[in-house]
């Protein structure tokens, strides 16, 4: 694991408390603020903030062997591109976590916990068996454009709301509908627009993903 200082001394010192939904426990981890920690790893969770994607990616490009696998757990929509662009094998990722950090070394999970993965090809099928037998649900989508464009939209609808209101945004009828209503008001403000603008939004060129990303 590679972290900022206060969080990797706090792991360090005293372990990662996972309290999830399901158990309570401190688990012992390897803890670094050095990006050589990953000289030579397999696998990587990329999980840095957007704007720190194309730096991190080019210095963490020396480090990997071509065979290795970058996966983008991060909000957004074309950082894995960003990160291929650097010569990574990246796959894009959608994270359904709800989860915080209290304070350093304390992973507060509240809700989900499963993501979605693609397009279907021999790394994402390796990915989702790998994260399956630690019992994370992941779903591989050959949709997975549409499935990251979804996400945003939902984030940019609900999380302001959530923030504001102090409340959980819980995947129940209500907040189905909610979505559903952020699409069509999506639809409505393009057609006021004309063509131009939806010709010239990317988004308008993706197919809906399944009702169950929701």
């Amino acid at each position: 694991m590679i972290g900022r200082a206060a969080f990797v001394e706090a792991v360090r010192t005293r372990g990662l408390l996972l309290d999830t939904l399901q158990f309570k426990d401190t688990v012992h981890v390897e803890g670094s603020t050095d990006l050589e920690a990953a000289r030579g790893a397999d696998v990587v969770l990329f999980c840095v903030k957007t704007t720190d994607t194309e730096s991190t990616a080019r210095s963490l490009a020396p480090l990997l062997s071509p065979a290795a696998t970058v996966v983008s757990l991060q909000n957004g929509v074309d950082n894995a591109d960003k990160i291929r662009a650097a010569g990574i094998n990246a796959l894009s990722a959608v994270v359904y976590v709800a989860a915080s950090v209290p304070q350093p070394a304390h992973i507060k999970h509240v809700g989900r916990g499963d993501l979605v993965v693609g397009p279907r090809n021999p790394h994402t099928e390796k990915f989702a068996a790998l994260f399956e037998r630690a019992q994370v649900a992941v779903r591989i989508s050959d949709n997975i454009d549409g499935e990251l464009w979804n996400k945003l939209i939902w984030n940019c609808a609900l999380n302001a709301i959530s923030a504001l209101g102090r409340g959980a945004i819980r995947t129940n009828r209500r907040e189905r509908r909610r979505a559903k209503n952020c699409r069509r008001c999506r639809k409505r403000g393009a057609r006021r627009r004309g063509r131009r603008a939806r010709s010239n939004c990317p988004a308008w060129k993706l197919r809906k993903p399944d009702s169950q990303a929701l």
